[in-house]
């Protein structure tokens, strides 16, 4: 499951900046990797005033960070168009310079994750994957699907 951190200091997201970041980071991931969505899941962290320093500076201007973790295994070319698409999304849900946008992307090996309780799968092997789970499981996360 990709996990994408937003940190942010110097100001304030609101319930609804955080909900269009949440839906559009799971669906741009969705769309790039062919993982459902169901698959991401996005944590916001302000960090505290005075708490965010730069070349041992405190930093004063408003900036975020995107740390996303993903699984291994996407070519190079999928990865560039996502991280390009999340910039977008960081731009223009909180009307940043793009000098104030930091995005990172993480390689994990599926077989180093679990998620659900379960080992993860290779990509392009989700479906499989997801025909292995419990009955219960797997209707958890097909309502979560629909409830997009």
């Amino acid at each position: 499951m990709p996990t994408y951190t937003v940190k942010y200091s110097n100001f304030n997201l609101s319930q609804k900046q955080k909900n269009l970041l949440a839906k559009e980071i799971s669906d741009t991931h969705s769309k790039f990797t062919g993982a459902n969505t169901f698959f991401a899941q996005v944590i916001f962290q302000k960090n505290e005033k005075k708490s965010h320093f730069m070349g041992g500076k405190l930093v004063k201007t408003k900036e975020i960070f995107l740390n996303g973790q993903i699984r291994a295994g996407r070519t190079s070319n999928v990865k560039k168009q996502l991280i390009l698409s999340l910039k977008k999304i960081l731009i223009k849900n909180t009307n940043l310079r793009s000098d104030f946008v930091w995005i990172y992307l993480e390689d994990l090996l599926p077989d180093q994750m679990i998620e659900y309780g379960e080992v993860l799968p290779k990509s392009g092997q989700e479906k499989k994957w997801f025909n292995s789970l419990s009955l219960t499981l797997k209707k958890r996360l097909k309502k979560m699907e629909k409830s997009k």
